[in-house]
């Protein structure tokens, strides 16, 4: 996307967000929901939880509307930090300068919680003979050392194609910043392609041989998609079931590499994991983040009670469901094969 035409897209987001970004100002007692709707910008990466954190929210409390705006994670923190929304998921904190701006310029409480652990994961397509890599191998890649696909496995000389979801992305972000030297870019030494969002990444691999995918593990998720095809009273049922946290399978439309990294803490094993969350909380799979809820919104607020609803036992118990890790829950950890 080019520079103008950004511009013009965030222009139309913030103008959009503050024109139905109103909240409900009635006094709500504790324990209670706000009534109302409000916006909230949200990390492409993420667009499957909110979408559902949303839809369980709505059904349970029919007077309340949250309407997401799914955007980079600059974006999103543009947003927030120019007053354009009171609520962003995002995969870093606000710096205490930040913090410190919004209650000087706009006399807003920043409150901010860690809602889930993600895994990045890396995915090619089904007749890829590649089924895992190292951390290593993976800063080759992004470093311009390995360039072909027979440099890993097979006999295929092609080049291999790097996709990403848009350029801007936390997930590019954490790529970078995990294997580059500083102020180095993935498109530097790489046959890399930037899309709009995850789907379009996820979409390209299942047709090209030769694409590496890197996508937010939460869009891997098989057991959220059965978990829309169920009426919702019998969804709420599972939700608040305080027994079954366990979690999720992944998908079979692509091949999930496993990663391994042998270092000096696990005794340098080259053991590789795939992004299930048994791996993500035992930290055996390396490629992991936080995802946090940002909300400056005020008490007695439509945004602040889906706030409260997202990092309370509903609102994990849905994350489980996404393939994703939810911070606030212990889940069970079984093997998985």
């Amino acid at each position: 996307m080019n520079i103008s035409k950004l511009a013009k897209t965030k222009s139309l987001l913030l103008l959009t967000a503050l024109a139905i970004g109103a909240v409900s100002c009635t006094p709500v007692k504790r324990g209670e929901y706000a009534a109302g709707s409000a916006t909230i910008f949200c990390d492409d990466g993420f667009k499957n939880i909110l979408d559902e954190e949303i839809e369980v929210f709505e059904y349970t409390y029919p007077e309340s509307s949250i309407i997401p705006f799914y955007v980079s994670e600059g974006e999103a923190l543009d947003t927030l930090l120019s007053d354009g929304t009171q609520a962003i998921i995002i995969t870093r904190q606000l710096t205490k300068e930040q913090i410190d701006y919004m209650k000087a310029k706009y006399k807003r409480v920043v409150r901010q919680n860690c809602i889930a652990v993600d895994a990045v994961a890396l995915i090619a397509n089904k007749k890829n003979p590649v089924s895992a890599l190292s951390m290593t191998e993976i800063g080759d890649i992004l470093n311009g050392k390995i360039t072909k696909w027979n440099q890993l496995a097979g006999n295929d000389t092609t080049a291999i194609k790097l996709v990403f979801d848009n350029a801007e992305s936390s997930t590019v972000s954490f790529m970078r910043d995990t294997f580059l030297p500083e102020g180095q870019k993935i498109t530097d030494k790489t046959n890399s392609f930037a899309q709009k969002n995850n789907a379009e990444v996820f979409d390209i691999v299942k047709t090209d041989p030769d694409a590496l995918g890197v996508i937010s593990v939460s869009w891997l998720g098989d057991d959220l998609s059965v978990a829309k095809k169920v009426p919702m009273d019998k969804r709420m049922e599972d939700y608040k079931n305080e027994t079954d946290t366990v979690a999720t399978n992944l998908t079979s439309e692509v091949n999930i590499i496993k990663v391994s990294n042998p270092n000096e803490k696990n005794d340098f094993s080259v053991v590789s994991y795939k992004p299930y969350q048994a791996y993500i909380y035992s930290g055996e799979y390396p490629l992991v983040r936080k995802v946090y809820m940002i909300s400056t919104a005020s008490n007695s607020t439509v945004l602040h009670s889906f706030y409260v609803f997202v990092t309370g036992f509903v609102g994990q118990k849905i994350i489980t469901k996404t393939g994703i890790l939810p911070y606030h829950m212990n889940p069970r950890v079984v093997e998985v094969k």
